[in-house]
């Protein structure tokens, strides 16, 4: 990085929650950015951006296919300069019964975005770290990761593959300076509820963490080079803490009752 030149950043779903706050911590901390969203608010957000003092690439596409994919990548390659931190956060959820009301298109569609477009951005990403000898790599997780997610089988699966998946590189990584980060968030107060068709819900209706928190911690776990970060307020740690010790069953239960839908009525 040429001497006085602002770090460069990538963020993805950085349109509203999470990602915007990842995306204005970072430019507030002095980093230039790349950001991504499927929906047209990124352009938006870009601006907010960039009245944080940053120079800002806005990218409409949608990482479930391959062509999103690799068009953000083309936009971060432009730039021509290396990627120091990068945060793969967009993601879906699909709320229900699996076998007797979700849509497999929906389902699918989850696991083309939550997986495969995530390990398609991590392979670019990555390789050109390792080429350059530097960087930061942050996943976004969930709390639902550390358990079974009755009425959000796919979604909570698809986290817990990227946690398995980002401890996994990471030690492929150890002697390289690179360092991967997960995030683990609990309910958090951004649109995910609403997308999901959750608001029926214990978790869609209940106490939700500021998401500006939540990147705040995620991004200070991110930069220490930490392996994991369960993020938010008191009540997040306190459910993994209770991932450790209960079983399966028990934790599928627990998840059970914040999912289920019509539980906010219960």
């Amino acid at each position: 990085m040429a001497t006085g030149e602002r770090p460069l950043a990538l963020v993805t779903g950085a349109s509203d929650g999470i990602g915007y706050e990842l995306a204005r911590e970072l430019a507030e901390r002095g980093y230039d950015l790349v950001v991504c969203a499927e929906d047209p608010g990124i352009a938006e957000a870009g601006q907010a951006f960039e009245a944080k003092g940053a120079r800002v690439e806005r990218v409409q596409a949608d990482l479930a296919t391959h062509t999103g994919v690799e068009t953000l990548y083309d936009r971060v390659r432009s730039v021509g300069r290396p990627l120091e931190a990068a945060a793969i956060n967009a993601g879906i959820g699909v709320n229900g019964d699996f076998a007797r009301e979700t849509d497999l298109d929906a389902e699918l569609k989850l696991i083309a975005l939550n997986v495969t477009g995530a390990v398609h951005l991590a392979k670019l990403v990555l390789r050109d770290m390792v080429a350059h000898g530097r960087g930061r790599l942050l996943f976004t997780s969930s709390i639902a990761a550390l358990m079974p997610a009755p009425f959000e089988a796919v979604y909570g699966a698809s986290k817990a593959f990227l946690y398995s998946f980002s401890e996994a590189v990471r030690n492929e990584l150890k002697d390289t300076g690179i360092t991967v980060t997960a995030l683990l968030p609990g309910p958090t107060d951004t649109s995910f509820f609403e997308r999901a068709d959750m608001e029926d819900t214990k978790a869609g209706a209940g106490r939700k963490d500021d998401p500006a928190d939540v990147a705040r911690d995620a991004l200070e776990a991110m930069l220490a080079g930490k392996d994991r970060v369960v993020a938010g307020s008191f009540r997040t740690k306190a459910q993994a803490a209770a991932a450790r010790v209960l079983s399966e069953p028990q934790k599928a239960q627990l998840h059970r009752g914040l999912t289920e839908p019509g539980s906010a009525d219960k």
